[in-house]
């Protein structure tokens, strides 16, 4: 199910295994250093869908615990719940859940034994999936214009926004001691580039010195660090997913040509020929990172093209009929 489909919908089993599927494709991308699950939330269509039911939760949990105080009752949190896809939200859910527990050691031991192959893989991936926001760009009117190209002032903003995330994403890496005090902002901050597709929660992690540990604590069941991790998360969820919602109801145009540069932004990080001192040409065997490239680059232009004939087939069905 992709954000072109209405609430209305009747979900499937084969609905439900995809959602899953597509949630264990988010969970992945997490893992990885340089890899956005919100790029892959967007390539897979179920970015705003998500984000907007992520807002209404939000949203109703903050009514159920004022009104309840107040001996309101439920009537307004229990409007804010219905506008939560569900049928969708709860399937993603668990299958990002299962990836991030099971895949976490895989995608370690990947990314350890064969960092330029995989970067190459999800640089072709990323390269690939601009295509997504930039094509829901031209489709969004403005206030002020139609929809269409981007005009000079819009590439201008992108390419604002590419050249400050690939600023970021240059840092270098810092050590920080996992304490409660560091792992709360550290929570915040990496989900909250869960949220922006083009920004990777596991590489800042990366560059606070956290990544390891994280992993470490996924895969030893750490639960007191977890959950001090998880509060900064809940914190960064909250004020993030909100301000969201709010941009792409207000300017959705403007929002998907900044979120357009930022993903070209987060390519820096997946260059794959790099080590600590920096980005390198590239060296050695080049075989193994090119085909990934352009296997990663093939594999999402053929998941669009599907998408976009699945989308076509639907708006012609009524009229077959």
């Amino acid at each position: 199910m992709d954000d072109n489909v209405t609430p209305a919908t009747r979900r499937t089993p084969t609905h439900v295994a995809l959602d899953v599927v597509r949630g264990a494709l988010i969970g992945t991308a997490e893992t990885v250093p340089g890899v956005s699950g919100g790029t892959v939330a967007l390539m897979t269509g179920v970015y705003e869908t998500l984000l907007t039911s992520a807002g209404h939760a939000i949203t109703g949990i903050r009514f159920a615990a004022a009104d309840l105080v107040r001996g309101r009752g439920l009537a307004r949190a229990r409007g804010r719940f219905e506008g939560v896809r569900w049928a969708i939200v709860v399937p993603v859910l668990v299958g990002m859940a299962v990836a991030l527990v099971t895949m976490a050691h895989v995608m370690e031991s990947l990314v350890t034994e064969h960092p330029e192959t995989m970067r190459g893989f999800f640089f072709g991936l990323v390269l690939a999936s601009l295509a997504v926001p930039f094509r829901h760009a031209i489709a969004s009117p403005s206030r002020r214009h139609d929809a269409g190209r981007f005009r000079a002032s819009e590439w201008a903003i992108a390419a604002v926004a590419a050249v400050a995330v690939a600023i970021v994403l240059s840092l270098p890496g810092g050590t920080l001691e996992p304490t409660p005090l560091v792992l709360i902002p550290a929570g915040a901050i990496a989900v909250s580039a869960l949220v922006l597709p083009g920004l990777s929660g596991s590489f800042l992690l990366l560059t606070m010195g956290l990544y390891e540990p994280t992993l470490a604590a996924v895969n030893d069941r750490d639960l007191a660090y977890l959950a001090a991790f998880a509060v900064g998360a809940a914190i960064g969820l909250v004020s993030i997913v909100k301000l969201l919602q709010w941009l792409l109801e207000h300017h959705r145009r403007l929002t998907l040509v900044i979120l357009t540069g930022v993903m070209a932004g987060s390519l820096v990080a997946l260059w794959p020929w790099q080590d600590d001192s920096g980005y390198l040409a590239p060296t050695g065997s080049v075989a193994a990172p090119l085909l990934a490239a352009v296997g990663g680059f093939v594999l999402v232009v053929a998941v669009l093209v599907a998408e976009q004939r699945l989308v076509s087939r639907r708006a012609t069905e009524p009229a077959e009929r």
